[in-house]
């Protein structure tokens, strides 16, 4: 296995290790958290920038990143929708929008075709990790009180309402991103017997 599938199989292992961070309360878990899901967001640009420099793209790494990236970013939105950070609609519409992406990318795989994901989807996918980005970083300022810092209840209501704005901007370009990568692959579905 070549270094950028192995930073793929990172971002993968490492979502475990995120939510127990973020769903288990203790001091600074969303700091831990944080950390995690940004060092796992960082192996996503690393890996497609070390395949292409070094000509290492494979079809296990064209189909196993953008699994990776959903994997790590559902497994947020749903921590979130636990957390009462998210409404579980956004979260519906992204999980339909990526089960249909993936739907298409297993007919391709049974026709002996790998698609690479999209700039879009690509889009789709910054918007969705530097939402949950935010969103944790809001939640470990308001984390702050137990250690004497303490903000107005305006300050909490105002991050929750731009974390909600966040999730549906990323919904957004989620739907879009499905809506052209369906376009783009329509004739898999149409020849699909």
């Amino acid at each position: 296995m070549n270094l950028p599938n192995k930073l793929t199989v990172a971002r993968i292992l490492l979502t475990p290790f995120f939510v127990a961070a973020l769903l288990l309360d203790f001091p600074l878990h969303y700091l831990v958290a944080l950390a995690l899901f940004g060092g796992a967001s960082l192996t996503d640009l690393f890996d497609g920038k070390i395949a292409r420099r070094r000509g290492l793209i494979t079809d296990f790494g064209k189909f196993a990143d953008p699994l990776a990236d959903k994997i790590l970013v559902i497994s947020a939105l749903l921590c979130f929708v636990q957390l009462g950070l998210c409404d579980c609609v956004a979260v519906i519409i992204v999980l339909f929008r990526e089960f249909t992406v993936t739907s298409i990318r297993l007919i391709a795989a049974a026709k002996g075709e790998v698609i690479a994901a999209n700039i879009f989807g690509k889009i789709k996918t910054v918007t969705q990790m530097v939402a949950v980005i935010c969103i944790m970083v809001m939640q470990l300022a308001l984390e702050l009180p137990r250690f004497g810092i303490i903000f107005p209840d305006a300050v909490g209501t105002a991050f929750f309402l731009i974390g909600e704005a966040l999730i549906w901007i990323t919904v957004f370009f989620a739907v879009l991103s499905g809506i052209i990568y369906i376009k783009q692959n329509r004739h898999f579905i149409a020849d699909y017997k």
